[in-house]
């Protein structure tokens, strides 16, 4: 007789979801899905709005990662202005989207996943948290707030505020960089490459005795996709799509970002609100005849996978050691290692914000381009923390949005957790009971992704996460749930 285990909510991600474990009349797992429960309609509400509107708008969608969304949306904006954004409101934009990578990857590192690296994945949960961090490990969790300040202060230096900065707009942004609040950043930065240098050190000595979690914890071949620069480097702001699939073969080598509904198309499951984004065949068709063929991943490990080179001297050297945990010319597989990539990303963008606040033209005042509406549709593009982000619109001559369709990262992920949560439990689930240790297992593989649902569903809810064993009738035999 089979059964199925529940895990409701899930703990420590952005938003409400459960698990559900399907096993078979041997006790082993056949199946593992992960729900997202959340209600869908953000991008409904927007429908009637001014485009010029949205920046501000969906901004609100989420609290962590804010400036992702304004800066696809405000990119969105500048194709239906059809306007040449001043350059020094480019290096702007950058500037604030680095600094969003850098707290939000600390966010992910230190506050969500540190807790499972450094007090161990079967250790209680009530000290399994970022207090109790801050009991046993205090200056770990003293860098990791300040790394994660830092972020958050540039973009209130830049934007007036931390949290949904209503600054870069269609056309630039909505002031300049002072030489003094430059000069300020600038004081900054050495401790944050100290709370970066601190989180690498963490994490390697880590592995050793994670072994087992590093081997199942999404190793599969999938495809790959994010943006790269025309060179081919490390991009988060702008660039061409690349696609690569698990043998290091390039399917998509630099598509123009507009492009991408000709190769990805959006699968939906009744038992989930999260879409299921997947690759297409040139064709237009699945691939094998399966939408599931397409699965992609997006986000740290896809950007670090695609990309021939970061661009900076520290992150290329550490990507030249994270290669080393693939076959030669072969991409990493393993969703565990999302961890060091967001470090790595962390480190490029410090090095980056660093260059660009040298560059000579950063303080130029001329920051915005005026126009009227002279494109009817748009696509607009950025690299989020978790992926790639699609923001796109139809208005009318008026600039009144009649349509709006966001692919956010985390659905593009879909897939993948998925598949992530089939093998965790495969790995570690037997009989039907439950425990905390396989429960946070499998809750960690989710944490890999550092899924953000709110983004991927505009919800309306808590955040926890509930799992539920089940036999072939449907009844639950054992069930763990967090509220």
């Amino acid at each position: 007789m089979s059964r199925t285990v529940t895990i409701d909510p899930v703990t420590r991600i952005e938003g409400h979801a459960k698990i559900t474990i399907h096993l078979n009349d041997q006790g082993g797992v056949d199946d593992a899905r992960f729900h997202v429960t959340e209600f869908r309609g953000f991008e409904k509400f927007c429908e009637g709005r001014s485009f010029w509107e949205m920046p501000g708008i969906t901004a609100r969608i989420c609290g962590i990662c804010p400036v992702s969304h304004v800066m696809a949306s405000s990119k969105a904006g500048d194709a239906i202005l059809g306007v040449r954004v001043p350059p020094t409101a480019v290096k702007l934009r950058r500037l604030m989207n680095l600094a969003q990578i850098v707290q939000s990857h600390a966010l992910s590192f230190f506050h969500l996943s540190a807790p499972d690296l450094l007090l161990g994945m079967e250790s209680d949960p009530a000290q399994r948290n970022l207090m109790g961090l801050i009991q046993k490990y205090p200056e770990v969790a003293r860098k990791g707030i300040q790394l994660r300040q830092f972020g958050q202060d540039v973009i209130r230096m830049l934007g007036g505020r931390s949290v949904h900065p209503a600054w870069s707009v269609p056309g630039g942004v909505r002031e300049s960089l002072s030489p003094e609040t430059r000069d300020q950043i600038r004081t900054m930065l050495p401790d944050a490459f100290t709370g970066l240098d601190l989180a690498l050190k963490l994490l390697k000595d880590a592995l050793p005795n994670l072994e087992r979690e590093v081997g199942d914890y999404g190793n599969f071949p999938s495809l790959f996709v994010g943006l790269v620069t025309p060179e081919g480097g490390l991009e988060h702001y702008d660039g061409l799509l690349r696609v690569m699939d698990s043998d290091g073969k390039l399917l998509e080598a630099g598509l123009a970002p507009e492009r991408f509904r000709e190769i990805f198309g959006e699968a939906v499951e009744p038992w989930s609100y999260l879409k299921f984004p997947y690759y297409k065949a040139t064709n237009g068709t699945y691939v094998n005849g399966s939408y599931a063929a397409g699965m992609y991943r997006v986000g740290p490990l896809a950007r670090l996978n695609i990309c021939q080179f970061a661009g900076t001297p520290r992150a290329d050297a550490e990507l030249r050691q994270f290669r080393t945990l693939a076959a030669p010319g072969k991409p990493v597989t393993n969703s565990f290692h999302y961890h060091y990539a967001r470090l790595i990303e962390i480190l490029f963008g410090l090095e980056k914000i660093s260059e660009l606040l040298e560059e000579p033209t950063i303080t130029d005042t001329r920051v915005r381009s005026s126009a009227g509406v002279n494109q009817l549709t748009s696509v607009g593009v950025s690299e989020a923390p978790r992926g790639t982000l699609f923001h796109e619109y139809t208005v009318d001559e008026n600039g009144i949005l009649q349509r709006v369709n966001l692919v956010i990262a985390t659905g593009q992920n879909n897939l993948a957790m998925n598949r992530t949560v089939r093998q965790i439990a495969q790995s570690y689930v037997t009989g039907n009971t439950l425990n905390e240790g396989i429960l946070n297992r499998i809750e960690h593989g989710i944490r890999t992704f550092d899924p953000c649902l709110s983004c991927s569903t505009h919800a309306i809810g808590q955040m926890p996460l509930d799992v539920q064993l089940l036999n072939a009738q449907g009844e639950v035999v054992d069930a763990i749930k967090r509220d």
